[in-house]
């Protein structure tokens, strides 16, 4: 299998994934050490009402990520579309639209997003998202 067809084959099995909403299986397709990081202000990171949106770089940060993140929204209002995903050699963009809303405030939002990632041995190795960190934030303010 080519580097391109692993990586298409890894991105696509992690968005499945992350539909399904196991935090545990998810992480398993991240690399111990990954490079993970975030396009928010660095003082924003990590703040109590947001606490998923920070650096990682364990499986278990990604199991942490996926969990908050699913403590922290509606699930039953979830609804994120990715709109096009490509793919060159081990390198991955994923291109989409977050819809969710925050459960502390009701608060419903769309957050645009661009999600790369890198896949090596099958494994995620990077993970940087860019996304309209405003919305989010916005969402959350009491």
């Amino acid at each position: 299998m080519t580097a391109t067809a692993t990586t298409r084959a890894t991105v696509e099995e992690l968005l499945r994934r992350i539909a399904e909403g196991d935090p545990g299986r998810i992480a398993e397709l991240y690399a111990d050490g990954a490079d993970w990081k975030v396009n928010w202000p660095e003082e924003e990171l990590g703040r109590a009402a947001t606490p998923w949106i920070r650096h990682k770089g364990s499986r278990a940060d990604a199991a942490a990520h996926y969990r908050e993140i699913g403590e922290h929204h509606v699930p039953e209002e979830a609804g994120t579309v990715v709109e096009r995903i490509l793919v060159d050699g081990d390198d991955a963009v994923v291109m989409g639209e977050i819809r969710q809303t925050a459960r502390p405030t009701g608060r419903a939002y769309r957050a645009r997003f661009a999600l790369h990632l890198t896949v090596q041995d099958g494994l995620v190795t990077r993970h940087h998202v860019y996304e309209d960190s405003l919305s989010v934030a916005e969402a959350f303010r009491g």
